[in-house]
């Protein structure tokens, strides 16, 4: 069932409906809005990030919340905060009701208004393979704005105003809202300097000589690699590790060692030749990039258009991944 027939249904349950909206007292919409943020992120410090306040002020507000209902909402401990029985309830509605409000909001025909499609996605993927493409998107639909937000958070469709994130994820969830974009390929890749002293007496590649790059972060590495090629007699948590994949790319280039690459982010060294191709054998990623969607696209026609126009990017860019592969 739709959010809106959710809620309707919801709110006509009884036949007073008017005269019950008539006598509705309602708590304050910021109180609302700090509980939300901070039962979805279990933190007061996370929800004040995310709303650009302090997180005393989150604090102050859910307690006058709490007085105000007279329950407790949340449970306070040393090692952290967790919704009471009571809060897990009510957060239910309260995030239904303010994804509504903003449903709303978007669906009002304001003409003077001009629309914005704000995307969330990882800083890397949006350097490296959404923002290359953007002027293409920018060419044919000039009157539409885009904004891209890179910071490493969790979405809340439709309360933090986003329209689409770009998530990596093994498989989707079961949402109708998730769109399969692109895979991965990993491959070995170090500086030209770096793969000299790699060569062997005939000239081929000993990965056994070479300091492994790691990203600590990434689910697939290079145990992934080494198991998957079934490569022996290297030990796969040796070596340099890094916690961003851009730190592993400069590492690489710097003739630290081999990073596994992971096309397509690191097709922008490959084609400038600060980074090479071992030679070595690529395999799939298991994990793939995903387009997730919020609810209420389909009712504006820049957002199916922006969609759309992705999607073709993707399988396009996908094929182009297939056929390199196949080479």
């Amino acid at each position: 069932m739709l959010l809106e027939q959710r809620v309707y249904a919801a709110f006509t349950a009884t036949a007073s409906y008017q005269e019950s909206m008539m006598a509705l007292r309602l708590p304050p919409l910021s109180s609302l809005r700090f509980f939300e943020a901070a039962g979805r992120h279990q933190s007061f410090k996370l929800a004040a990030g995310e709303l650009n306040v302090t997180p005393s002020a989150v604090s102050h507000g859910i307690v006058a919340l709490e007085k105000a209902l007279g329950v407790a909402l949340f449970v306070r401990e040393p090692r952290g905060l967790s919704l009471t029985p009571e809060g897990a309830d009510y957060l239910t509605y309260v995030s239904e009701a303010l994804s509504l409000i903003a449903v709303g909001t978007e669906r009002l025909p304001n003409k003077q208004k001009k629309r914005t499609i704000a995307v969330s996605c990882a800083p890397t993927i949006a350097s490296r393979w959404l923002l290359p493409r953007l002027h293409s998107y920018s060419d044919r639909w000039p009157n539409v704005d885009v904004s891209v937000d890179t910071s490493r958070r969790q979405v809340g469709f439709p309360v933090d105003g986003f329209d689409f994130a770009l998530r990596m994820s093994r498989s989707s969830a079961a949402d109708s809202g998730w769109t399969r974009l692109f895979g991965e390929q990993l491959v070995p890749v170090c500086s030209p300097s770096y793969r000299d002293t790699l060569c062997d007496g005939n000239g081929d590649i000993d990965l056994r000589r070479a300091t492994l790059i790691h990203v600590s972060a990434a689910s697939e590495d290079w145990r992934a690699w080494l198991e998957k090629t079934g490569t022996n007699g290297i030990e796969p948590g040796k070596g340099l590790h890094f916690d961003t994949i851009q730190l592993a790319f400069e590492a690489a280039a710097m003739g630290l060692g081999v990073a596994l690459g992971r096309r397509p982010l690191v097709n922008r060294e490959l084609v400038s030749g600060t980074l090479v191709d071992l030679g070595l054998e690529v395999i799939v990623a298991d994990t793939a990039y995903w387009l997730l969607s919020s609810e209420g696209t389909a009712h504006r026609s820049d957002l199916v258009g922006f969609r759309r126009w992705l999607v073709r990017e993707a399988e396009a860019f996908e094929g182009h991944l297939a056929g390199h592969l196949l080479a």
